[in-house]
């Protein structure tokens, strides 16, 4: 699992980096690797997943029109994620 994880945020940090959103938000995937285990293993979010979650809630756009991320970040966990955190998923 571990493994998964850090191939998870590796991945992440490589394809996108960091870009900004007109909220002033540092749009970086890396930032929800909190919730990679939530989103792998569909175990429960952590109180940080879900700050960051929050956090991260105008970039989630932006992420799904990513090729690279889109599989992850619009699977079925990762929106049960976001609805476990009160974060409803935006209509992108």
């Amino acid at each position: 699992m571990k493994m998964s994880y850090v191939a998870f945020c590796v991945v992440l940090v490589l394809l996108l980096g960091e870009t900004q959103v007109s909220t002033g938000i540092t749009c970086n995937p890396l930032e929800l690797s909190a919730c990679a285990s939530a989103i792998t293993s569909a175990s429960a979010p952590s109180a940080a997943c879900c700050s960051k979650l929050r956090e991260q809630r105008p970039c989630l756009c932006q992420y799904v029109k990513d090729p690279n991320l889109k599989k992850l970040v619009n699977s079925p966990n990762a929106r049960t994620v976001a609805s476990t955190c009160g974060t409803p998923f935006p209509q992108c």
